[in-house]
């Protein structure tokens, strides 16, 4: 899949282009839906299938205080497009210069000149140029007047629009929230895949291996929303190795370790039953699959390591 940071990047494409837009934040299923839309219209009509997204995140420009806590980093967010079976991904420098844009502009600027959309695949949500002014009804007008097609997908999941609270089932907007409540089971099954924080594993306290479950511990600056606070199983992803050693089944831990009063959040796992492993300075995934536990202060470490091997074992059956 080629990545375009510019429009000056994109080649001419012959046959056209087939193109969706959005931020793809997670790139959950109702945005593969989108992009499998895309592919299936574009090997259709012999045109390249091509998704249009921006960096940083809109919100983050125009309103950081509101900007929503990413599900991926952009590498990750451009490897799950890829699996789609893009042919290319333009991805926007997202400035107050790009969103003074009116929609006509936008669209005639990106999807017209630079693209030659024959199609273009969006939700019926979809709002863009300044002001977010553009909807559905304007890319449609503009799609007639600029002779392409628009293809409108309505909310694909088979679940109530909105689940009551407004939030509809398959968003970014509902794997956050679930994330939030610790509910990674939940959070796996809008994103078709467990959620993973990618990281640099760092050097801790090593209490971990004090204790006999020596951990990796992921830098703060690790991508990706961190889950409630607790105990969970999981998979240690080592994202630059090959073989039975690249995923490893793993008890994970986020919080601050109150038994020995913390404050420092942290995400630190443990692959099972494997104490001689040396990761520092590797770059890992740490997927999270169930919630065992919260988070808890024992009274002391005989009854803090009790626990953790009945943490190891439950993960152990769970991940087996």
């Amino acid at each position: 899949m080629h990545r375009w940071n510019s429009l000056d990047e994109v080649p001419p494409a012959e046959a056209g282009t087939v193109a969706a837009l959005g931020n793809f934040d997670g790139v959950h299923r109702g945005h593969r839906a989108v992009l499998a839309t895309v592919v299936a219209a574009a090997r259709r009509r012999g045109a390249r299938a091509v998704a249009v997204t921006f960096d940083p995140h809109p919100l983050a420009v125009l309103h950081p205080e509101r900007a929503p806590e990413l599900l991926c980093g952009l590498q990750e967010r451009l490897h799950r497009m890829a699996e789609a079976g893009l042919d290319g991904v333009l991805v926007m420098d997202f400035t107050r210069e790009l969103a003074s844009w009116t929609p006509e502009r936008f669209v005639r600027t990106v999807f017209v000149e630079t693209l030659g959309v024959v199609e273009v695949v969006v939700g019926r949500d979809v709002r863009f140029g300044r002001g977010n002014a553009g909807d559905l009804g304007t890319l449609q007008e503009l799609g007639r007047s600029c002779g392409f097609a628009v293809t409108a997908l309505d909310d694909v999941s088979p679940e109530p629009a909105d689940g009551g609270d407004g939030v509809r089932p398959w968003s970014s907007t509902r794997v956050r929230r679930d994330l939030g409540a610790g509910a990674v089971d939940h959070a796996a099954a809008v994103l078709g895949r467990p959620h993973r924080v990618v990281g640099t594993v760092v050097h801790g306290d090593h209490r971990g291996r004090e204790l006999g479950y020596p951990t990796a511990n992921l830098s703060a600056e690790a991508e990706g929303v961190v889950p409630a606070d607790g105990v969970y199983a999981g998979w240690l992803v080592r994202l630059d190795a090959e073989g039975p050693d690249a995923r490893l089944p793993a008890a994970v831990s986020v919080g601050t370790n109150p038994t020995f009063d913390g404050v420092q959040r942290r995400v630190e796992a443990y692959a099972l039953d494997r104490t001689g492993l040396d990761l520092y300075g590797e770059r890992v995934a740490v997927e999270f699959t169930h919630r065992l536990r919260p988070t808890l202060r024992f009274d002391g470490v005989e009854a803090l390591v009790a626990q953790m091997a009945r943490d190891v074992e439950q993960c152990r059956r769970l991940l087996a």
